[in-house]
């Protein structure tokens, strides 16, 4: 009984300050646990891995930057960072520039609207692998929809999945049909541009091309900047599509690098090289998007002469 009393005094001692954060630690707790046992030590483990040689069956073995140095001699490493910058470049301005058209043409007094709006985020709630499989019946080369379709006018269709020509271009197709989320972001920006820069600009004589040049894309480019910032992040880091559809085929065409990176670890247990792969995935990321935001200064307009 002393001891509670004890106890219950040096609480009364403490400042309401201290008190306070005591409180504050004690609600965050659960939150702060999870983020220091399931983001932080496993970032920390990752590093510490991609200097071992680590096969997960036995303990790691430190090798210093051996698995770096070994990565500069992989061609795999090289050809599936290959396919991923490829399909960067086209998939990210392509989902971009289509989202943002689409979301203009949403934006306005059209019949159906409402409709139409729900229709083109509904592929984005549909799991991956249901949209693998659909679109593995369209890209089919002799019952597939896309190839019948282009019977009717003549055209002999590719192999689609089938060919190391077309493997990358038709994953970049279905990716443009998950493009819902940046519509919706488009859309938000589009209906808080203010309705005065609009009539003065019709005042002024300015056309419908003008003023999407001059008006429109300016006042959006905050939002250009976020969904071309999350489309680099995004496609870095594809795999599920691959996995799926083609398993990094044909000729390893769709081997892109978290792709390679988890067959290191998953199926090779080449855990210290996949961790490796893993950081320099980051490097990258981390440079095109520190790029991407230092030049935006350039070409954003956050509405505040900045």
């Amino acid at each position: 009984m002393s001891a509670v009393r004890a106890t219950v005094r040096r609480l009364q001692s403490i400042s309401p300050t201290t008190r306070s954060f005591l409180t504050m630690i004690a609600f965050i707790s659960p939150w702060l646990i999870g983020f220091l046992w399931f983001f932080i030590y496993p970032t920390v483990s990752s590093l510490y891995y991609s200097f071992t040689q680590y096969n997960v069956l036995q303990p790691p073995t430190w090798v210093g930057a051996r698995n770096y140095v070994d990565l500069t001699q992989d061609r795999r490493f090289w050809n599936s960072l290959s396919n991923t910058v490829f399909y960067t470049t086209i998939s990210v301005p392509l989902n971009v520039t289509l989202a943002f058209t689409l979301a203009f043409i949403l934006n306005r007094e059209i019949p159906g609207r409402p409709l139409l709006r729900t229709l083109v985020y509904i592929p984005v709630v549909v799991p991956i692998t249901a949209t693998a499989m659909i679109w593995m019946w369209l890209f089919n080369t002799n019952w597939g929809m896309l190839n019948n379709l282009l019977a009717l006018v003549g055209i002999k269709g590719p192999a689609w999945l089938g060919s190391p020509t077309w493997s990358k271009p038709s994953l970049i197709l279905m990716q443009t049909w998950l493009i819902g989320t940046q519509i919706l972001i488009f859309l938000a920006a589009l209906q808080d541009v203010p309705r005065a820069l609009y009539e003065a600009a019709m005042i002024d004589g300015a056309g419908a091309f003008q003023i999407l040049c001059k008006v429109t894309i300016p006042m959006v480019t905050p939002a250009v900047l976020f969904n071309l910032l999350t489309g680099l992040i995004g496609a870095f880091q594809v795999f599920a599509s691959a996995w799926i559809m083609t398993s990094g085929g044909p000729l390893r065409s769709t081997e892109f690098y978290v792709y390679y990176l988890y067959n290191n670890g998953f199926r090779f247990f080449k855990m210290g090289y996949a961790s490796a792969m893993a950081w320099i995935l980051f490097g990258v990321v981390l440079i095109v998007s520190a790029i991407t935001f230092g030049t935006s200064a350039r070409w954003v307009y956050y509405g505040s002469g900045e």
